[in-house]
Parts: structure tokens; sequence; C-alpha cells
């Protein structure tokens, strides 16, 4: 006997077999697959709006966080900021970060992770050199072609990410070994923008010309293993090209969260972000800590926590571990889901290992501590090309909206060019892009 599919089964198969069928020849992800859902990640109108004015606040963050910097290393503001942030960073980049040639540039993309929890969204970090620029213009393209109403619409991504370099009439996209994963997408893009004008190029490429753009590929971490960066990062300081991100280490710290939470600085924040950007930001940012073993006072106390030592971390309860350890900044384990600890999926033992190892740390490679909010349950879905149907599948969601920033000075303005969501099966702890995700475009 034949069984009949109903015709909203048959579209959603139609659906899911062109998104599959449009991937490109060489993938987007070397070496990684997702799933794929015949549909978008539908987001409110509310929350649309919400990310839709979230650039602005983002971008001005990141200009208060190099003003912050700059005023402690002169004095202006307290040693321990800059102390802070240069842990572990090699003397040739932070005497670059303090360079006059690159005192006001900041990260042209800005892409925070962000939760969606049963408080609201929460942004556990920004990345500043972000992957999934390619993957979400490729889905935001494709799924629009489909007739649905994408985030950014089926252009944005690409709009947004052509309108950072300005007039330069070469655009080079320097790729390192460490980032090679992402090669293929960054190839489909500079394939859709004109490969006359963007060339995806190798770490040792080294033939940057005066007013050129650089999209820089890789993190500051890794700069010692691409052979052309110390041209590539002379050139930005003499401003011959227009480099982007910056080669500037403290917009690669994860730390910024914990000097945003620090109650000394909360006069600067109110003054450069303004109440309702600064009230915006506490309320997305969940509460951040650095883990900082310097000898307190007897009768000091760390805020929130009520602990008077960081060893005390290992004797809370398990329930008492909602909390989350993670490495800061440059370290080749401070992206992906790599050198994070979640506190209340550990044991004793485990949990204790990894406050030891943040905390002898400190001097090279400092750690945060975050508070965890578990993210909602959402249902969502996705296309088993093996059975042909779709399978229904209860997730928990990472919202990635790309904000592309164009213009110089107090005329830069951050553009939403598109939503990437990642939703993960409802039993895994840690959201990142795993072979059992689903991505899709975030869709209004």
């Amino acid at each position: 006997m034949n069984t009949l599919i109903s015709p909203v089964a048959e579209k959603a198969a139609e659906r899911a077999h062109h998104i599959r069928d449009t991937m490109p020849n060489g993938g987007l992800f070397a070496g990684h697959d997702w799933r794929v859902s015949p549909a978008p990640f539908h987001l409110g109108a509310e929350v649309v709006k919400d990310l839709e004015k979230l650039g602005r606040v983002l971008l001005q963050f990141n200009k208060a966080v190099n003003r912050l910097y700059r005023l402690s290393i002169e004095g202006k503001q307290p040693a321990w900021i800059a102390e802070w942030l240069d842990h572990g960073k090699p003397a040739e980049l932070v005497e670059l970060q303090r360079s006059a040639g690159l005192k006001n540039e900041w990260p042209r993309v800005i892409r925070p992770d962000l939760l969606i929890t049963d408080s609201g969204l929460q942004v556990t970090e920004l990345d500043s050199v972000p992957g999934g620029i390619g993957l979400t213009a490729w889905l935001n393209q494709t799924y629009s072609h489909l007739g649905m109403e994408v985030v950014g619409g089926g252009d944005g991504m690409l709009k947004g990410f052509a309108s950072i370099f300005g007039d330069a009439p070469n655009v080079h996209l320097v790729i390192s070994e460490e980032s090679a994963t992402y090669r293929p997408e960054m190839a489909w893009l500079a394939q859709q923008l004109g490969e006359n004008r963007f060339k995806v190029q190798s770490p040792g490429y080294n033939e940057f010309k005066a007013g050129d753009a650089v999209y820089r590929f890789f993190e500051l971490f890794d700069a010692a293993n691409v052979p052309s960066s110390v041209k590539l990062f002379d050139c930005a300081k003499e401003k011959q090209i227009r480099l982007t991100p910056p080669p500037k280490p403290i917009f690669e710290e994860k730390m910024l969260f914990a000097l945003l939470w620090n109650r000394n600085l909360q006069s600067f924040w109110r003054q450069e972000l303004g109440e309702s950007f600064l009230n915006r930001m506490l309320k997305l940012v969940p509460y951040t800590w650095m883990v900082d073993p310097s000898p307190m006072p007897p009768q000091a106390a760390i805020p929130e926590l009520n602990l008077t030592d960081w060893n005390q971390l290992k004797t809370l309860s398990q329930k008492e571990r909602e909390l989350i350890l993670k490495v800061s900044g440059f370290s080749p384990n401070a992206w992906g889901a790599r050198g994070v600890s979640l506190g209340s999926d550990l044991s004793h033992a485990e949990w204790s290992e990894a406050v030891d190892r943040a905390i002898t740390s400190f001097p090279t490679s400092p750690y945060i501590l975050q508070r965890y909010e578990k993210p909602s349950l959402v249902q969502f879905q996705w296309f088993d090309f093996q059975s042909n149907k779709i399978v229904p599948m209860p997730g928990r969601v990472r919202l990635c909206p790309y904000y592309f920033v164009s213009g110089e000075g107090d005329a830069a303005r951050a553009t939403l060019g598109g939503v990437l969501a990642t939703v993960c099966p409802a039993d895994k702890k840690i959201i990142h892009g795993m072979p059992e995700a689903v991505f899709a475009p975030g869709a209004i």
C-alpha cells in the first residue's frame, strides 16, 4: 500500500533538498557537516527590533573599551586595567596596539553570541574575528530565494561585508592554517562579491599595495604562524592599507565583560555609554569576574560570590556551581568550545582542577568566571535525507547576529546583515557548531 505524503511534508522535503543541492561544490566549512532545516529559525518581531538596535550599543561599547585602555596607559584610569588586558601578550603586540596609527581603530565586524534564556537574551561573548560570515550569507541567500523573509534580506550579509572596506580597489582575505576550516566559506563569499576585487590569500601572501584593504581572518595568538603578519601590521600602523579587525588584542578578550561589571568603573561606563546603553549592556551580559588571584584584605570578598579567595570556588556544591570558566583570550583554547568548563556539569575533582588551572594561568593566559543561565528549550526540526522526513528536535539555541561597521569616527554605523541560529540537541550543555546542530538563518 502506498503511503500518502501530505502536501506540507512534500513541500518541506522539496525545500530541504533544494537547500542541500544549492550547497557550493567545495562546501562551506572544511570537514564539518550540520543538519539542514526546511525552515528558517523564526524570531519574534520584538526580538528582531532589539537585534537591530543592539549593533549601535555594541559599537559604542567597543569605542569605550578602546578609550578605557588608552586612558589606563596614560595614567588617567587605573593602571591595573591595561595590566589585565596586556597579560600574556608579546611586547610587540602591546606596542602595536598602543601605536598612534591604530589609536581610533575598532573591529569592523561585531558578532555577539546570544543565548535565548527564560529571562531573555544573554550575550556570553563578543567575537571580532568570527567565522560564519560566508555561511550566514549563503543561508540568507538560499532561504530568501525560497520566498522566506530572513533578517537582513537575501543580500544583507554580502552588502554588509563589502561595506566595511570602503572604496579600496583590492580586498585581500588573509586566512591562517588555524582558521582553514573557514576558507571555503570565505572563498564562496569572494566569488559572490567579485574575485576581481575580493581575493582569498594564503598566510604567506605579502604583496599588499597602498590603498588595499585586508580582512584578517586569524586570531592574534596565531600571528606568529602567519608569515605576512609583520608586514601586514606595519602597513596598517602606517595607514598604507585598511586592516580589519585591527591588530589590537584588547578586542579579542572576554575579560571586557568583567571590566563592564567592575564597580570601580561604573562611572566611566555611564559617561561613555550613557544610562540607557549601560543598562542595556548590564541586562544582556551575565555577571562576569576576572579570576585574579592577587591577595585581598582579610575583610574583602569577591562581589556577588561572597568568597574571600578564588580557591574557595572549589568548595561550592554542584547546585551552587551554575558558573562557567573560560580562557579570556590570546590562546588556541579561547575559541569554539575549547577552554570552557561548566561547573554544574563537572565532578568535584574536575571542577577543582579547572579552578586551579584558571588561578595558575593568570599571568600568561587569564580566565574569566561567568554566571551560567541555561538556554531555554525550543522546538525546531531538521530533515533526515536518509529517511526523507522531517525530524522534530527539542533543542537550545545560540543566535549570532552579524553587525558590519562602515564609516569613520562619529559617523561610523553598525548595520545588521543577518542572524545565524545554531540549534543543538537539548542534552548538549555548550552550544556550538557540532555535527548534530542545525544551522538556519534567523527569519522575521
